[in-house]
């Protein structure tokens, strides 16, 4: 009798103490990635605020192209937040609600890769090409080469919005969801992990085949005489950091599939751990590396962006107290 007492309430006690640590350990993994997404959400809109301080931000086509990417990162942050803050706390919310939330998320997830292709040719042509760059690199062209990048963007959230009303013909439709806001719950047919699979594949390779190819020609220009070696080193830095990036956003595309796959093998408390670490360095991280790349490395940048980001207030209150 005592050793099935004992073996009644041993499991109970660790049950309780597990939940206790599961708690604990949402609300400190909870507290980082809200405080790291605000961190980078601030550095972002002030960089994007620098991109539009001087007029030579506005009339050069890699600075234009880097503000629609940092646009297009900073904007997904804040559905991002929102979705992990329902999935933290087990919060459901109505399904067309999610569906909101969701397509947010979607509607700027074409736009980082492609326009990291389209950053990786015009970094291409002007080292390759100098003397052609500006005429083939000017603001009107380069706002054409957004536009397109926001149609193709539109297409895939119209491709995935039919496929879920062809879904909702089949399927009956619950307005009601039973579990978190997720892409997953929100997209939930077999179709759309084919649709996901063929969508990642040709992107990885379209944008990837674009970032080496611009890679390798850059690499080629370099080895000649007549060739600005330290441009062209530093243009060979970028690409690889944009190639980098690029795997990392592909990969985040795959985010559940890997968690699901770990999940089987570990501990609920363990899971989460990896769910937090997975979600930082494959969901934020990715979206926050252009500041990094272009804010802290471009000369032109770096010295407007550390005095807004820095000096900026202080200035202006020296100035004030001098006065």
């Amino acid at each position: 009798m005592v050793c099935k007492c004992l073996h009644i309430k041993l499991p109970l006690e660790l049950i309780v103490n597990s939940n206790d640590l599961l708690f604990f350990n949402k609300i400190l993994f909870g507290l980082f990635i809200v405080i790291s997404i605000c961190s980078f959400f601030y550095i972002n809109c002030v960089l994007l605020f620098t991109l539009r301080s001087k007029p030579v931000f506005c009339e050069t086509s890699r600075f234009i192209l880097l503000f629609n990417l940092l646009f297009a990162d900073t904007f997904q942050q804040v559905p991002n937040l929102l979705l992990y803050i329902l999935a933290c706390f087990n919060m459901t919310i109505p399904f067309d609600a999610c569906g909101f939330l969701v397509l947010l998320c979607l509607a700027t997830d074409l736009i980082s890769p492609l326009t990291l292709a389209v950053m990786s040719v015009e970094r291409y042509v002007a080292i390759c090409l100098p003397l052609r760059h500006a005429t083939i690199f000017t603001v009107s062209s380069t706002g054409m080469v957004i536009a397109v990048v926001w149609a193709f963007s539109f297409i895939h959230i119209l491709i995935r919005v039919f496929m879920l009303v062809h879904t909702f013909t089949i399927i009956p439709f619950n307005p009601h969801m039973n579990d978190f806001c997720s892409k997953e719950a929100m997209f939930f047919a077999p179709i759309f992990n084919d649709f996901e699979k063929v969508y990642a594949s040709i992107l990885f390779v379209s944008v990837g085949l674009a970032i080496i190819g611009s890679y390798v020609g850059v690499a080629l220009v370099a080895t000649s005489a007549s060739t600005d070696k330290a441009s062209a080193r530093k243009v060979l830095q970028t690409l690889l950091l944009h190639l980098i990036q690029l795997c990392l956003v592909l990969t985040s595309s795959m985010f559940s599939t890997i968690i699901i796959v770990i999940a089987r093998t570990v501990r609920r408390l363990t899971i989460l751990r990896i769910y937090n670490v997975c979600f930082v360095f494959l969901s934020i991280l990715p979206r926050c590396l252009s500041a990094l790349i272009y804010g802290l490395r471009d000369q032109t940048i770096r010295p407007v962006l550390m005095h807004n980001l820095c000096c900026g207030g202080r200035t202006s209150v020296f100035l004030n107290k001098s006065r």
